[in-house]
């Protein structure tokens, strides 16, 4: 797996992000403007770059690079509102390239004397319509019937008119205008069509760097002005907000990384991925520049700050092809309505989001344990909670080495996480999620970094073997995800043992485990995060009491009292009041999980009962499946940033966080949805696909509350990845 681009393509983006920067800036945006949003000394100087040269064939006088150079260049001119309609040129200038018939014109286009353009609805259906930088065109590439065209657009025939933003659009009546043939048949129309498709993936590029600057301008102010004594930014009405935003932009990066990536190995869903990239990132934008603007209030509305410019353009962009919603409908027919789609050669690229021969070799590992291993009675028990634990499987899986697949000090294999994530996939597709054992090898890491020698005999060997599971006591009923506020108490005797007291929350699976991993307070005079020691303590000690809190999830979790329960001081971990420092050492195994697998599967369900129902036929049912695909590849591919991230040491900028938070509030979306979808029959709890529909909706709401809330990530979120002021205590 790799997110890193190569050391060509970084010096591409740092050449054309240093000149953006000097020549697009905001003072020349606005100068602009006054000649319709079109900036020709920009495009002269992009011409010089080779821009227009990035994707045209070398045989044709081009650079001949692949998309992904393409679209890193667009997200630089997305980021400084480069004025002009470049992602159109660069479209246009590869159609003449690859159609050829207009070499000189090429040539001009090439260095910057012409600007060419795109039409992007056939001419015979559509004589007039809007064109981007028609305003400044000297050619427009277009399709009329079934040939590929290009439209000379001499002087005067495209009037300037204010726009919404002030871009170079224009409204031209094509077919009135002289034009020369460039190719004609299925072969030039599937030429142009790609075309058209990659211009999808280019201002869905450009999009997303706009939508990231826009938000990071907000931030920034958030961080300077003040309101009621203290900065704005510390007020989570005003960084959760932006925290979301974020998500949803970053996602829409990742989701044209990832599609470029499916064309290239020719993955049978890119086609309908290229109409959702756009749809995203064209929705994510626009959505990320209002709460931008909102953040800078009624200074968000003059035209002395920057932040209009970016609202306006954002939507100037992602509509000037139409209505967005388009292309939601467009990606519902590719995946639903076999609709045919020719996309363009994408060329090499760095990025690779494949899980690995060790990933697939393990997974076949795991189907084959449970199609040989597991009886009906087993089966019978499995459950996506705690309450699906089947001792006598977790007991097989030790003995298969399957139990702690990336942990070697389990005892276990030291697979690699992509692999470790690929395996908890398929135990999930079995039925049998494990938390349990997640938890357990969690506390077991921990004891072998910091248990004593004593604890290791008596606990972690057992642990290894499979002959018992840990919980975690960490939340309390007064503290929740604020663990740091932990007020049981534990006080060292004069024999050295130690007595705890007080109560633990969300203790899920007390009532299974053996063990529990606890946070306790030690020292109450010095700050909270520093008077904190850890303790393993048997919950089958004298003083410990487990009741159970049922949920409208069929999950049970418990409350867990603690009544001067005696500990032996070799049962803790690490230092005392170090307790913190212990908890960060759990760190090191998480890489960014989320619930974008989770949410695959249901819609899998869901399409199995559509599809019996004979509703997949039904265009706003297939927009609907379209627009949960596109949360779940954002989603996935967010998780995936996260744990690449980690693997590779790369700085910490929240992916983690933003991993969990957005899956599993698009989780929560997706799953209300998909019960409406197959409702009334989605009631019921019927074995089977209306099971798993009517589960995922329930389950949703808790994953945006265990592991951390949402609100607590989305605070990580802006802190970390969009440097505003600390909102947590």
């Amino acid at each position: 797996m790799n997110f890193d681009l190569t050391e060509e393509q970084t010096m591409v983006r740092d050449t054309f992000a240093r000149f953006l920067d000097e020549n697009s800036t905001s003072a020349r945006v606005r100068k602009a403007m006054e000649t319709s949003g079109f900036d020709a000394e920009l495009w002269t100087g992009l011409a010089e770059l080779g821009a227009f040269a990035i994707r045209v064939p070398e045989e044709a006088g081009g650079m001949g690079l692949g998309v992904f150079d393409a679209v890193v260049v667009m997200e630089e001119a997305g980021r400084t509102l480069a004025s002009g309609p470049l992602a159109e040129a660069l479209v246009a200038a590869r159609l003449l390239g690859q159609l050829g018939g207009a070499e000189e014109l090429l040539e001009s286009a090439i260095g910057g004397e012409s600007v060419v353009t795109i039409a992007f609805h056939d001419l015979a259906e559509r004589p007039k319509q809007w064109v981007a930088g028609g305003t400044h065109a000297n050619a427009v590439v277009a399709r009329r019937g079934d040939d590929i065209v290009v439209v000379t657009v001499p002087e005067g025939a495209a009037k300037a008119e204010e726009t919404l933003a002030t871009t170079p659009i224009a409204e031209i009546d094509l077919a009135a205008l002289d034009a020369q043939v460039l190719g004609s048949g299925e072969g030039a129309l599937a030429t142009f069509a790609a075309g058209l498709d990659e211009w999808k993936l280019l201002m869905a590029a450009a999009l997303s760097g706009l939508g990231r600057q826009a938000l990071q301008l907000g931030a920034a102010y958030a961080c300077e002005r003040k309101a009621f004594g203290q900065l704005i930014g510390t007020f989570q009405g005003v960084s959760h907000p932006l925290a979301d935003r974020l998500c949803e932009v970053d996602g829409g990066k990742l989701m044209v990384w990832r599609t470029i990536r499916d064309i290239a190995d020719g993955h049978k869903d890119a086609a309908g991925n290229v109409s959702l990239v756009l749809w995203h990132s064209g929705t994510a934008a626009a959505a990320a520049v209002s709460q931008a603007l909102q953040t800078f209030g009624g200074y968000g509305l003059t035209t002395e700050y920057d932040i209009h410019l970016y609202n306006l353009r954002a939507n100037a962009w992602a509509l000037v092809r139409g209505d967005l919603q388009d292309l939601l409908a467009e990606a519902g027919r590719r995946f639903y309505g076999e609709e045919a789609a020719h996309l363009p050669e994408v060329g090499d690229l760095p990025i690779e989001f494949d899980i690995g021969e060790e990933a697939r070799s393990v997974g076949a590992e795991v189907d084959a344990f449970f199609e040989t291993q597991i009886t009906d009675e087993e089966r019978k028990q499995f459950h996506y909670s705690w309450e699906g634990w089947v001792p006598s499987v977790h007991k097989k899986l030790a003995e298969a080495n399957l139990l702690f697949l990336g942990n070697p000090d389990m005892g276990g294999r030291a697979l690699g996480p992509y692999a470790k994530k690929y395996a908890r996939e398929c135990f999930n597709k079995h039925g049998y999620a494990n938390p349990g054992a997640g938890v357990t090898e969690m506390v077991g890491y921990m004891m072998v970094h910091y248990g004593t020698d004593e604890l290791k005999a008596q606990v972690l060997d057992r642990l290894k073997r499979g002959e018992c599971i840990t919980s975690l006591g960490y939340s309390e009923p007064s503290c929740g995800s604020d663990v740091f506020a932990a007020q049981t108490r534990a006080t060292q005797a004069e024999d050295g043992s130690w007595r705890i007291n007080g109560t633990k929350m969300w203790t899920s699976g007390a009532n299974l485990s053996e063990y529990v991993l606890m946070l306790t307070r030690t020292n109450p005079d010095v700050p909270k995060h520093k008077g904190l020691t850890m303790f393993i303590v048997p919950l089958k000690a004298e003083g410990v009491e487990v009741q159970p809190i049922y949920t409208f999830q069929d999950e049970r979790t418990n409350v867990t009292f603690y009544d001067n329960v005696e500990v032996p001081d070799t049962w803790r971990l690490g230092p005392v009041d170090g307790g913190t420092k212990v908890m960060a050492a759990a760190l090191e195994l998480e890489h960014g999980g989320g619930f974008s697998k989770t949410i695959e599967e249901t819609l899998e369900a869901c399409e199995e009962v559509l599809r019996e129902a004979g509703r997949l036929s039904e265009p706003s049912v297939q927009q609907r499946l379209a627009r949960i695909r596109a949360h779940i590849i954002t989603a996935e591919m967010i998780e995936f940033r996260a744990m690449w991230a980690s693997v590779e040491k790369k700085p910490n900028m929240a992916y983690g966080p933003m991993a969990k938070m957005y899956s599993s509030e698009v989780f929560l979306v997706d799953a209300r949805e998909m019960l409406q979808l197959t409702a009334p029959a989605s009631l019921s709890k019927r074995e089977g696909p209306l099971q798993l529909i009517n589960q995922s909706y329930r389950h949703a709401h808790g994953t945006r509350i265990y592991g951390g809330t949402s609100e607590v990530h989305r605070s990580m979120i802006a802190e970390r990845g969009l440097g505003m002021p600390r909102t947590r205590g």
